[in-house]
């Protein structure tokens, strides 16, 4: 479940997972090079300001960026005098490297990378960037100087949307006993296997929703974001009955903290404009929907609150029926750990947002993976099924003898990491990394997308392949720096059993209880693995498919 995140690195043609519900206006957004959009910005400030005349604020303001602005420049300086430093690509004055970023940002990076190295300094604006884009270069960062570079870039959005998260909170004390919330009472291996109803029965609902629809173009992605943001609603905050609507209020605000982590807010490249990013009005949109969210976790508690008043008796709930509310406020009231309401807040929106995408992108992915191969949807139908032995639901019981089905897995998100770039980190002291002198504060890129599709690890690297995985020496910890979806270290995903264990559920039904086929009309060759811009690596545009259900498959 990694945590829904932006980089420092921001572009505005990037998404932070965006939905089969994205608008126009965010598809226009995500078209845009963040140079341009700088440029525009800039040029707007100016014309604002030849409207209004100076106040003595803004003159008091305009001072302040000054003063700001030279302390930058002296830091840059200071960065540029270092004789030890990794290669970087010429840069522009002001913005740096920003003008050499394209709309796939991990793309642009892998194709500059190609050309000064997998360990590689950009500018932007700025902000001095360490790109890494090979094993070794990644095991520096994430194994031999894991606490130095545990830090975390501070980001506009994030600070308003996530303040005291796990996923961008900055490394401390405070920060080590959230994650030590998460891995030991949220996302260990014991409560992960408690959601095991809950994972089932939606899996179920899913197919329910798809077998109304057989033998019909169905959309897909729609029926798959449904089923993985009402998992996680159900195991975050408790069952609940769909006719509420809850769901799609957690779905919209997703969708919106989509909308203004992927904003290009130039504060975060040029410290002296942070003052045009309120003239923007994205500050002011972003405290308004972290309101909303507040609005709506607080009824959450309450609810969670008075059901527990209600069980004063003694009857302590079943530990099955548990949600991430009720084991959160059960550790509060043992005084195992203070978490103030806002963070705690913030912890569930990580958990929402990053839930959600994981198991979204990944299955949509697989699916088209397995459509336009269709030897290997032969070969995991088969394991599949014979199996399941003609049941009407996989169960999780099934699943650990599917060895192919897990290979399948490990090959999706080898070719599409949900997060193609790794979190951002941030240097907290001085260090080196193969052997270069990398500063103080500077942010750091983990390319995993490159990694993953870099020939000199993977034989032909853009070929679907699972049978690569079958030996079982990779696996989705980050022990291996050629395989890193859920990235590594102290920082590694928290929610990674569970998204592994809701995705293995998911696509063992779905190619059990049904036989997937292309829309009438379409040619394979149309059924593309174009990406859309963003963030995060989702397909650009809506997967439609038909499912006709087997006919070998159980009703009872």
């Amino acid at each position: 479940m990694q945590a829904k995140a932006t980089s420092k690195v921001r572009t505005a043609s990037q998404s932070h997972g965006c939905k089969t519900c994205t608008d126009n206006k965010h598809s226009e957004l995500q078209n845009s090079n963040i140079s341009i959009i700088a440029s525009i910005s800039f040029q707007y400030s100016q014309h604002y300001t030849s409207k209004h005349p100076p106040t003595a604020a803004y003159n008091l303001q305009m001072k302040s960026s000054k003063e700001v602005s030279s302390s930058q420049i002296g830091r840059k300086q200071q960065i540029s005098g270092r004789t030890n430093l990794p290669p970087s690509p010429p840069r522009l004055p002001l913005i740096g490297n920003l003008h050499q970023l394209g709309a796939f940002l991990h793309q642009s990076l892998a194709a500059l990378s190609r050309l000064h190295g997998p360990v590689m300094l950009l500018h932007l604006g700025n902000v001095p960037t360490l790109v890494v884009s090979s094993p070794d270069a990644a095991s520096d960062v994430l194994r031999h100087q894991d606490v130095v570079c545990a830090g975390r870039p501070a980001i506009t959005p994030a600070k308003i949307l996530l303040d005291g998260d796990i996923a961008f909170g900055p490394y401390g004390e405070y920060w080590r006993q959230l994650r030590k919330i998460c891995s030991v009472h949220l996302l260990s291996s014991k409560r992960v296997q408690s959601y095991r109803r809950a994972r089932e029965e939606e899996v179920a609902a899913m197919a329910a929703a798809i077998a109304a629809r057989a033998s019909t173009t169905i959309n897909l992605s729609e029926i798959i974001y449904s089923f993985t943001n009402d998992l996680i609603c159900r195991v975050v905050s408790g069952k609940f009955k769909r006719a509420e609507g809850r769901s799609r209020v957690f779905a919209e605000l997703i969708h919106q903290n989509s909308e203004l982590l992927v904003a290009v807010y130039l504060g975060d490249y040029f410290p002296w404009l942070g003052w045009v990013d309120g003239l923007l009005g994205y500050v002011t949109r972003a405290r308004k929907i972290r309101k909303r969210w507040e609005e709506l976790l607080d009824q959450v508690v309450k609810e969670h609150a008075d059901r527990s008043s209600s069980n004063i008796d003694g009857h302590d709930e079943k530990e099955e029926e548990k949600d991430f509310v009720d084991v959160l406020m059960s550790l509060q009231d043992k005084n195992e750990f203070v978490l103030e309401p806002g963070n705690l807040k913030s912890l569930l929106i990580d958990i929402f947002g990053g839930g959600t995408d994981t198991t979204y992108i990944t299955l949509g992915w697989a699916m088209v993976e397995l459509v336009r191969n269709p030897l290997v949807m032969q070969k995991l139908q088969e394991e599949v099924r014979r199996i399941a032995n003609r049941k009407s639901l996989v169960k999780e019981e099934d699943l650990h003898q599917m060895t192919y089905l897990l290979a399948v897995i490990k090959e999706v998100l080898r070719l599409h990491p949900p997060l193609p770039l790794l979190l951002p980190r941030e240097t907290l002291n001085d260090c080196m990394i193969q052997g270069y002198s990398i500063p103080k504060k500077t942010v750091i890129l983990v390319n995993a997308w490159a990694i993953g599709r870099d020939p000199k690890h993977w034989d032909a690297p853009e070929e679907f392949r699972p049978e690569r995985f079958l030996d079982g020496t990779v696996d989705f910890n980050g022990t291996d720096f050629r395989y890193m979806p859920f990235g590594s270290g102290r920082r590694v995903c928290p929610g990674l059993q569970f998204a592994i264990a809701s995705l293995e559920l998911a696509l063992a039904n779905l190619v059990h209880q049904f036989d997937w086929e292309l829309p009438a009309g379409m040619e394979k060759e149309e059924f593309h693995t174009r990406e859309a811009p963003g963030l995060v690596a989702e397909r650009e545009g809506k997967l439609h498919l038909v499912a006709k259900p087997w006919s070998d498959c159980s009703k009872e």
